[in-house]
């Protein structure tokens, strides 16, 4: 069982969505928003105590689990509809899991997902 963990700009998000479902075998997939401070990007700066960094960039995480066997077709798929070619076009962390539950049924590993 594999979890994966795309980093990418928002506006990639719907590329990446379609190319998922057209993947097959991708049970479903969760995504949010976060903000990222790549590499190389300028220092930071205090403002009412707080700190932050106006290079900070709006991104998207998308997160999945698959079957091990899945996982190629899945990382190949994601990065082919999220790159553009420009920087900050993202990461793609593979994680192995070494056990997964579904609350609801109590199902485990791969008839988790």
């Amino acid at each position: 069982m594999k979890q994966i963990i795309a980093i990418i700009p928002p506006h990639r998000l719907e590329s990446v969505e379609t190319a998922l479902h057209e993947a097959g075998h991708l049970p479903g997939f969760t995504w949010f928003r976060v903000r990222g401070h790549p590499r190389g990007t300028g220092p930071h700066h205090a403002f009412t105590g707080a700190e932050w960094n106006p290079d900070a960039h709006n991104q998207v995480a998308v997160m999945m689990f698959c079957a091990d066997e899945d996982s190629d077709n899945i990382i190949s798929a994601l990065r082919l509809s999220a790159y553009t070619g420009n920087r900050h076009d993202g990461l793609i962390a593979v994680v192995n899991v070494e056990s997964i539950l579904r609350i609801r049924t109590g199902e485990r590993g791969d008839a988790a997902v």
